[in-house]
């Protein structure tokens, strides 16, 4: 899950520490080829301490890679090496405090590290099977685990109506009932939602059904057709599950899930048990800040609420590796692991898609299932190579400078892979004459994970760009290099693209008319995809026209006030009748009234991005100055038009009110466009 606009989107980190990140990790790899022990190494810089958990882990794990040319051993003594290499670096350079790590192969914890510090004020060092960090959204994992216990136990059914299992009504709005699956496979077509999933303590905790009710999102996809993040689908079925199975959810994770599998050190409780408040790392946004984050309290915790170690973590990473089994404990059947394991839903033929509540990230030529997680401090990734039954699992206390956990973690994970799985891309040959498919897809987009009940404006300036490059190629605005620099992307098939130098794929998908839909890539997580925008709402078309209505509006009361001034310094009536005055003085009015919408959403939205509590007494405000607005706007468009048509005044002056009612017909289309008077608080 994410806090505030993002989990969940997980977004790149910025140009300078991410090349600095990722240079780190090419120094420290080739550190690592060189077989020398952590301990041996000389650090560029003093290192916080290291700490391993050599009861749990395994010496080597034969078998483990099939090492070709080129790749390593996957062996406790190299993966050692290797991180230990990697790690302490790139935390360092992106000012991230701690992180904790695990590695199982075949069955067997193969390592776990804890580095830098889970309190950097008394400078406590991460321990793999002590400290406790939040994954954030690797926690939907073990509520699909238990959707599919019951499932296997004959209590739930994938492809049933979800109101048969709750004991409130959802909508058939496209007259399609909602199911598990979609709710699994990110598919219900729920717009986003993120008022209330955070909250300022524990004690501010509701029950699920009255989140659930309040909280029900607007459905804006038919079901099964588009993929959307929805931290809303997996609260429900984390209702589901306590239903149906009679017992609290977090007391049934514990029984059914942490138990069997010894995680000692896990739980979805909040606020925690004292017996593990003190083994809880500190969050911080950075490693140099002096506050940490508070303890963030997840409403919605079936969706993220989990807190655990890395070995524990590396349990369930077995579980789901083995057949459902670890220490002679299974939690599922082979069977049902492999249909969970299974991919359930794609956006695009041949492209990474769904699994049933894990997403497919195939890469080297490997077929692997993840999730990710984050929260404002924890930033967490779980990976499960499957045909290899390995599995890594990350975990950083921090952010980081310029949000460097993002390159870090996915940095590290790819460098893995590159050590113990190398692989060359088979050649693909550009098309013949790309220019034509690259000028159709070029254009802006915006993502499927979107609100679109309050808030639309968001949409409109978080979109990205595709853009076609003289030789065919296409740069997109949101898929970088981990340096931050665009990539390119060559055509090697029908609207399909692969990286210029690299392995991923980017394909995009037409409608029934054979125009352009979206886009989507193995280089991003595919929990979203990524729509064409069209007309007044693409953000080319936002920014400029946007900016000169703003221009226009400012201009006008500026000239309105220094007028005003001017004509009472110097004793100079204004040569307007009566009625010319009042009509005036309301589109003057009406001009501030435009520009106080600006402002009142401006502040809306910055409290959307960073207070914890209800925002939605300054949302009432910023819809009565929208509807206020609207009302200028009319008044704004009125008096242009008689002035422009009728005078008093030249050229000149008829000429700047036709600009000012094009202005005004602008404001008008946006508040309507964008919602700004629509009074509504779904979030």
């Amino acid at each position: 899950m994410g806090n505030s606009t993002s989990n969940g989107l997980r977004q790149r980190a910025q140009v300078g520490v991410a090349a600095l990140t990722w240079a780190l990790l090419l120094i420290a790899g080739s550190a690592a080829d060189a077989r020398t022990p952590a301990r041996q190494q000389k650090p560029l810089a003093p290192t916080p301490p290291s700490v391993t958990a050599p009861s749990t882990e395994a010496q080597a794990s034969p078998g483990a890679s099939e090492a070709g040319t080129g790749a390593h051993d996957l062996t406790s003594a190299d993966v050692a090496a290797f991180l230990d290499g990697i790690v302490p670096y790139a935390i360092r350079s992106g000012d991230i405090a701690g992180a904790t790590v695990a590695v199982v192969a075949n069955g067997q914890i193969l390592f776990t590290r804890g580095y830098g510090f889970s309190d950097m004020k008394a400078r406590t060092p991460v321990v793999p099977d002590q400290t406790l960090f939040r994954p954030g959204s690797v926690s939907k994992t073990f509520t699909w685990t238990a959707v599919m216990q019951l499932v296997q136990a004959g209590k739930l059914d994938l492809d049933r109506d979800v109101n048969d299992y709750v004991d409130f009504k959802i909508p058939e709005k496209f007259g399609k009932p909602i199911t598990l699956r979609n709710l699994m496979t990110h598919t219900p077509g729920w717009e986003d939602t993120i008022s209330g999933a955070f909250v300022p303590s524990a004690s501010d905790l509701v029950p699920y059904h009255e989140y659930l009710v309040k909280h029900l999102p607007a459905q804006i996809f038919p079901p099964g057709k588009v993929v959307a993040y929805s931290n809303y689908g997996a609260m429900l079925a984390g209702y589901i599950v306590q239903r149906v199975s009679g017992e609290p959810f977090d007391e049934y994770i514990a029984r059914h899930i942490f138990q069997p599998l010894g995680m000692t050190h896990s739980t979805f409780d909040q606020p925690l048990p004292s017996a593990m408040a003190k083994n809880m790392s500190k969050g911080y946004d950075k490693a140099s800040d002096d506050k940490p984050i508070p303890f963030e309290d997840i409403e919605v915790a079936p969706a993220g609420s989990l807190t655990s170690t890395a070995v524990d973590m590396a349990h369930f990473m077995i579980a789901h590796l083995e057949g459902g089994s670890y220490g002679g404990a299974s939690i599922l059947s082979p069977e049902t692991m492999q249909l969970m394991h299974t991919p359930a839903s794609r956006m695009a033929p041949g492209m990474n898609g769904y699994a049933l509540g894990f997403y497919q990230e195939d890469r080297n030529g490997l077929r692997i299932i993840a999730h990710a997680g984050d929260t404002a401090a924890f930033h967490s990734d779980m990976h499960l190579l499957l045909d290899k039954h390995v599995g890594l699992f990350i975990s950083l206390n921090s952010l980081g400078k310029d949000g460097a956990a993002e390159d870090v973690r996915t940095g590290i994970f790819r460098a893995f892979l590159d050590r113990y799985y190398p692989y060359t891309a088979p050649s693909e040959s550009t098309v013949a004459h790309p220019q034509a498919d690259a000028a159709r897809v070029a254009g802006w987009y915006m993502t499927s994970r979107r609100i679109e009940s309050a808030f639309r404006i968001f949409n409109g300036i978080s979109q990205g760009s595709v853009t076609a490059l003289p030789n065919g190629e296409v740069e997109v605005s949101m898929l970088k290099n981990l340096g931050g620099a665009p990539k390119r992307w060559r055509e090697v098939g029908p609207l399909t693209y692969r990286e210029v130098g690299g392995q991923t794929h980017l394909k995009f998908v037409t409608d029934s008319d054979g125009r352009v839909a979206y886009w989507v890539s193995d280089d991003f997580i595919p929990v979203m995809i990524f729509q064409k925008v069209h007309g007044l709402e693409e953000k080319g078309t936002l920014t400029w026209m946007g900016a000169g209505c703003l221009g226009v509006l400012i201009l006008t009361v500026v000239i309105w006030i220094g007028g005003a001034i001017v004509r009472r310094r110097f004793k100079t009536p204004l040569l307007l009748t009566f009625q010319e005055k009042r009509l005036r003085l309301a589109s003057r009015i009406g001009a501030v009234l435009m520009l106080a919408v600006v402002l009142a959403w401006f502040v809306a939205f910055d409290l959307l991005l960073n207070a914890n509590g209800s925002i939605n007494g300054m949302l009432t405000i910023a819809y009565i100055v929208g509807l206020l607005g609207l009302v200028g706007a009319l008044a704004v468009l009125a008096e242009a038009v008689r002035r422009a048509l009728r005078g008093p005044g030249g050229w000149l002056v008829r000429t700047g009110e036709a600009v000012l009612a094009l202005s005004a017909l602008y404001g008008l289309w946006a508040i309507f466009a964008f919602g700004f008077a629509s009074f509504s608080f779904r979030y």
